[in-house]
């Protein structure tokens, strides 16, 4: 690659690195390949077009795979290609080697990328790797050639993708009406262009790179009904700016989802722009080399990601969410999405110092300052290479959180050879650390959520089981408190009658709290220590329920009324009692509510003057007497009273009104309004 002998290179590498990095053999691989690739700035490499590089590529992560292979393996082997279509790029080399390659792939999304070209495979062979250059390279000769021929109106702005198919039409849904047409995504747009009876209609543009907008999976269909699940909503959150597109597909939902990866990134790329870049208007982007191109990178990587989701798509190698396909979609919902933000900002914007400037620093109590400021400050953020990313630029609220302080912190240790910001031999570029921890994270939380999904039961009388199991330990819990009231074990209701009237007279009620949560603490410890030795075996932990027996349809459907009819009757039980309390409150029984007020008059009074300790020990004696000879007839007596005075409460009457719709309250408020008018008249004729 680099026109140089083998030795030669070996020679420059050793005499560059320190002994650790060059006794590593993938450390010499990288560094003749990011050498190389260090030369080019486009924004897709010129050499993908040329098949020996694609194959040395290949070979290239190959050899990082497996550095210690025969020394002439892969240079005896290269021209013959049918010696590499056993071989598999695996994860590790792809994730290190391919986002050195202009254009295809991304530090945040590689992984993924990955996981959609491998699919089931252990790694990636020769011929796939080859196909995925090839529609990529399609895919950015279609767009010119449309941007050239087809579409000259659009010159201030890039063609990324048309949806125009007889086959698979785009519609779209318009007060209830389908009005079928053409969709075309630029870098800052969305075009519909409606076809009528007498041909093509004026195009329809809806700004891209405006605050607030939103882009959703939609339901659409006649008459207002969600018939079709197939359709896309992007909205600015005015209801008359709301564009329902449906991008019909009869192979599945596959369709729309990509086209709305392809919008939602446009999206997100004009927002990451906003928030992380400076203004456009701020002269101090001319104070730092190469920060007025900031702009255009981070749009250009937007519009290489969804270029390779469209090479993803026209592969059928996607994942069931693309937008995890595109990086700035992707990141604004990732776990540590935002320091891999800042990181990519520092990496557009960032750039060598070339001026110092005078800063206007806020006038405070003892009146205005101005001091000359170099940018040189440990307040800005600087890359590995030494580019500056100012602190003023610094306007999102992510920099100021805890994660990301802690990255900064430890940013400034550098490993390896830095050949610049984004190719680091022997070490990690600061995107590559960022998005590293981001996919850790990303991971814990779909294990989570995995385990989460596979707790999910389905089914009203399974969910009732899960419930019961769930409660089974306070439920036993309960079962024993009622043994102790009972006096089924004597022994056992005097001890804990003993144990509670100690703390009662000895004051030691506060202490009740903090010992039950030092007591669960100490319990989840040593649960833990026993999981870790392995002595609770792997079940220990596991909910197990019973299935239900299979059903058809009818017993389902009579399953669902009873369970209905249930529910309708313990609302009305609840709402009967609810009426009861509110006519007691409101006096709609005035012997009953004055009745209820004497007895809360009393409590209130005896609450004042009874210490509280007496109250508990009396209460406590009577939870425990209740089931004994000598008082359960009088406590029968007394809840037989009780009930009798609580069914005697009238509930509080209500009124049900009838329904009125929109069009009678307007008719109504007409007809009053003319009688309104018809009695003034009459009131005047009378004068």
């Amino acid at each position: 690659m680099n026109g140089l002998t083998g030795q030669k290179v070996q020679k420059i590498f050793k005499a560059l690195v320190p002994e650790p990095v060059y006794n590593d053999a993938r450390n010499l691989v990288e560094y003749c390949c990011f050498r190389f690739l260090s030369r080019d700035n486009s924004d897709i490499h010129p050499c993908l077009k040329e098949p020996a590089f694609q194959r040395l590529i290949f070979i290239t992560m190959l050899a990082w795979q497996n550095p210690y292979s025969g020394e002439n393996e892969y240079r005896e082997n290269f021209p013959d290609t049918a010696f590499f279509q056993g071989k598999l790029v695996g994860k590790e080399a792809f994730v290190r080697i391919t986002p050195a390659i202009s254009g295809l792939a991304d530090r945040a999304t590689v992984h993924n990328l990955f996981e959609a070209l491998a699919g089931d495979e252990q790694g990636i062979s020769l011929s796939l790797w080859l196909t995925y250059i090839d529609e990529l390279l399609k895919v950015h000769g279609g767009r010119n050639s449309c941007q050239i021929r087809e579409y000259p109106q659009f010159s201030t702005e890039r063609i990324l993708c048309i949806a125009s198919s007889r086959k698979r039409p785009v519609i779209k849904w318009e007060n209830n009406m389908a009005w079928p047409g053409k969709v075309t995504l630029t870098d800052t747009a969305l075009y519909f262009e409606a076809v009528g009876l007498l041909g093509p209609k004026d195009a329809m543009r809806f700004d891209l790179t405006r605050y607030g907008l939103r882009v959703e999976k939609a339901k659409v269909g006649p008459l207002g009904s969600d018939l079709f699940d197939s359709a896309v909503s992007v909205s600015s959150g005015l209801e008359s700016e709301t564009w329902l597109l449906e991008f019909v597909d009869l192979g599945g939902e596959l369709r729309r989802d990509v086209w709305q990866a392809f919008i939602s990134e446009v999206i997100a790329s004009h927002k990451f722009i906003r928030e992380y870049g400076p203004r456009e208007s701020d002269p101090s982007i001319f104070h730092v080399y190469g920060a007025h191109k900031g702009k255009e990178r981070a749009v250009i990587s937007a519009i290489n990601s969804i270029a390779r989701l469209q090479a993803l798509q026209f592969m059928r190698k996607l994942l069931d969410d693309p937008i995890k396909l595109v990086q700035f979609s992707y990141l604004q919902n990732a776990p540590y999405g935002d320091v891999v933000c800042q990181t990519l900002a520092v990496s557009y914007w960032g750039g060598p110092l070339v001026t110092k400037f005078t800063e206007t620093v806020e006038p405070s109590v003892e009146g205005a300052k101005h001091t000359d400021q170099i940018y040189e400050s440990s307040n800005h953020r600087f890359d590995i290479d030494g580019s500056v990313y100012l602190q003023k630029w610094m306007r999102s609220p992510s920099w100021a959180s805890s994660a990301s302080i802690v990255f900064w912190k430890n940013s400034s240790t550098k490993d390896g050879v830095i050949l610049s910001k984004n190719l680091v031999v022997g070490g990690v570029t600061l995107v590559e650390r960022a998005a590293a921890t981001c996919k850790e994270k990303s991971q814990a939380v779909e294990k989570t959520q995995a385990t989460i999904d596979a707790a999910v039961v389905k089914g009203i009388p399974s969910n009732i089981d899960l419930f019961k199991e769930l409660l089974l330990p306070l439920s036993i819990t309960v079962k024993n408190f009622e043994k102790l009231k009972r006096w089924e074990e004597p022994p056992l209701t005097v001890s804990f009658l003993v144990f509670a009237y100690s703390i009662i007279f000895r004051n030691m009620l506060s202490y009740v709290f903090p010992m039950l949560l030092m007591v669960l603490a100490a319990g989840m410890l040593t649960v833990k220590g026993l999981k870790e030795q392995g002595r609770l075996g792997r079940s220990f932990g596991r909910v197990t329920i019973r299935d239900q027996p299979p059903s058809n349809t009818i017993q389902k459907i009579i399953a669902v009324k009873d369970a209905m009819r249930d529910v309708e009757n313990y609302l009305q039980n609840l709402n009967i009692t609810l009426l009861k309390i509110r006519t007691i409150f409101l006096s709609g029984q005035p012997q009953i509510t004055t009745e209820v007020a004497l007895v809360l008059l009393s409590s209130a009074t005896i609450l004042l003057i009874v210490p509280f300790k007496y109250i508990l020990a009396f209460l406590l004696f009577d939870l425990f007497t209740r089931e004994l000879e000598f008082r359960r007839e009088m406590v029968k007596r007394f809840i037989t009273i009780l009930k009798e005075r609580w069914d005697t409460i009238p509930a509080a009457p209500v009124i049900v009104l009838p329904f009125e719709s929109e069009e009678s309250k307007a008719t109504d408020e007409r007809g009053e309004t003319a009688e309104q008018a018809i009695k003034k008249k009459l009131d005047q004729r009378q004068e």
